[in-house]
């Protein structure tokens, strides 16, 4: 089997969902470690909900991600074209040939009537579903079509059959028709719904493995009856769990930040989120915890994933990317951090302030707040510094007649003062931290100082 996969994004949101990347990056492991291709197909039939940009952004947060699809609008292939809009008179053939046998019909029920239809099921605990009220008029329906009549076009699911598929994570599903409602697969827009529409490009693009979130297992046996109505070979399926908040709920945008962009905006590296993600609802066979896109590919296998939903743990992702910074050579982290802040610092003075602040960085953001003071002097401080002046200005004399500007020897002259003047070390280096860096908490003072160099502390110790 030549293995194919796929995400299909709708522009109908500012970002890529973290979850979505999730999938994405379940979709691209499988078909890179089968040696297939891994596929961007936009979804975009719902026209009344299109944000404009959507699509370009989607595809350029997958590549600041590092996952390099091998087919989509801006990279086409063979079987494009990758946009569903582009592809309409396709869906309108398909759903022609379902009419013509009996496996879909014309519907033309009124909003109303189908509101009245489902407020009446709901008061009688019956299952929501559509009634077949059109099915016995399809003759009169077609000359109301004809002479343009708005219409829909619903699947027509026979009665009392059980659907089986096999899930690849959730193993054997079987779903009794009685379940299932007479899906709309054509608006009245002429534009398919998601499952018709699906089902054809999942065929004519030669998808092997259908890889998408658990929500759509309830959609599968809807899917499994259109390709049994068109006599098409049915593709592999796998419903990857949920992200959840720590709190077991399903991740939203009011518990958490679901935009895949934002972590990367914030100072995540992508291949610390790719680790993290790979971990949701699957463990490495050697219990790892960090390793790279390569090593996962290699091990990893569908059925090993676990089909409850795994929680997405911001504090557990910091941690991680934090791993990630301090294992980094010296000279890509500065070049990173150096690219996050748009070359707006120095590479040199950049490289020369990592060591003492890498263990402190749990992502690029934070090297700034924690930096600030060797690009510029404190405008404010932490701690109000007018009444050690007098102790300030001792600092400033001792430290002016130093010779030898060393971390070492610059500690050793502060430590002298402090016992001279009787001032506890806790007061004494908070003074000194304070008027030097702005703040009660930074990396450590005497190798900061050094850094900063003579002229520049002694000019901040001159208040």
């Amino acid at each position: 089997m030549h293995v194919r996969t796929r995400i299909p994004p709708s522009p109908t949101g500012e970002d890529l969902h973290i979850g979505s990347v999730y999938t994405a990056l379940i979709n691209y492991a499988v078909a890179k470690k089968n040696g297939g291709e891994f596929i961007i197909r936009i979804e975009d039939t719902d026209q009344a909900r299109l944000v404009k940009g959507a699509e370009e952004k989607f595809l350029q947060t997958l590549k600041d991600y590092n996952i390099i699809y091998d087919e989509a609008p801006d990279k086409e292939g063979s079987v494009g074209p990758y946009r569903q809009s582009e592809r309409l008179e396709t869906y309108q053939r398909y759903a022609k040939e379902l009419l013509a046998s009996g496996k879909a019909y014309y519907c033309v029920c009124s909003k109303e009537r189908l509101d009245k239809l489902r407020d009446t099921q709901q008061k009688n605990k019956q299952v929501p579903r559509y009634d077949k009220h059109c099915l016995a008029k399809q003759v009169e329906l077609k000359k109301k079509v004809d002479n343009g009549d708005k219409y829909v076009i619903r699947l027509n699911i026979e009665p009392g059959v059980e659907v089986k598929f096999n899930d690849l994570i959730h193993g054997d599903i079987i779903i009794n028709s009685d379940n299932l409602d007479d899906q709309v697969l054509m608006k009245s827009d002429g534009f398919p719904t998601y499952h018709l529409a699906v089902v054809v490009d999942d065929h004519f693009m030669k998808i092997t493995h259908v890889i998408r979130g658990e929500e759509w297992i309830s959609s599968t046996p809807k899917h499994v009856l259109l390709y049994e109505a068109f006599g098409w070979e049915k593709p592999l399926f796998a419903h990857v769990p949920l992200l959840r908040n720590p709190d077991k709920s399903k991740m939203s945008k009011r518990k958490n930040v679901v935009w895949a962009s934002w972590y990367l905006q914030q100072g995540f590296l992508p291949e610390a989120v790719l680790n993290y993600l790979s971990l949701m609802g699957w463990s490495h066979p050697k219990q790892k915890e960090i390793f790279d896109m390569d090593e996962f590919i290699s091990v990893f296998e569908l059925k090993d994933m676990k089909p409850v939903g795994p929680a997405f743990d911001i504090a557990k992702l910091e941690w991680m990317n934090g791993m990630y910074i301090r294992n980094m050579d010296n000279n890509v982290l500065r070049d990173k951090i150096h690219e996050f802040y748009k070359e707006k610092y120095s590479k040199e003075l950049i490289e020369k302030t990592i060591p003492l602040v890498r263990e402190r960085i749990k992502k690029l953001s934070d090297y700034y707040p924690l930096s600030e003071f060797f690009f510029e002097e404190p405008k404010k401080y932490e701690v109000d510094i007018k009444k050690h002046k007098d102790l300030i200005k001792k600092m400033h004399e001792v430290l002016k007649e130093l010779k030898d500007w060393k971390a070492e020897k610059i500690g050793e002259v502060l430590q002298t003062l402090a016992e001279k003047e009787g001032v506890k070390n806790s007061e004494f280096f908070m003074t000194a931290r304070v008027v030097i860096t702005g703040k009660k908490i930074s990396p450590p003072l005497n190798d900061s100082m050094e850094l900063l160099g003579k002229e520049e502390c002694l000019k901040r110790l001159k208040i």
